[in-house]
């Protein structure tokens, strides 16, 4: 990630529009950000929530609260609890998707 370009700014996440997003089960609240390349998301998964795809996008993930479970389609599962990170390059090894049982707040960037 190239942070070229990026322009100096704050962001108050309370005042960014929030978004839902079904998951094969559960859900995802979006609030997110684009700044040229690269985007910013602060996202709350419900509890039982399972992604309803499987990703090939690079991602810096860090868990603010709760457990995340990263399962990959053909390696090993990894689960994030507060506090920890995850990241991925861009098409680096097979697909990935999210799992969260009891539900999680997240930092994403891609």
């Amino acid at each position: 990630m190239l942070l070229d370009g990026l322009p100096f700014g704050v962001t108050n996440w309370s005042q960014i529009p929030e978004s839902v997003h079904p998951g094969a089960s559960g859900t995802a609240m979006v609030r997110s950000r684009q700044l040229g390349d690269i985007q910013l998301r602060l996202v709350v998964y419900s509890p039982n929530y399972v992604a309803d795809h499987w990703c090939h996008k690079g991602h810096i993930v860090f868990v603010i609260l709760g457990q995340l479970t990263i399962e990959h389609r053909e390696t090993p599962t990894y689960t994030l609890e507060s506090g920890t990170s995850y990241h991925v390059a861009d098409d680096d090894g097979p697909p990935h998707r999210v799992l969260s049982e009891n539900g999680a707040t997240i930092f994403i960037v891609d």
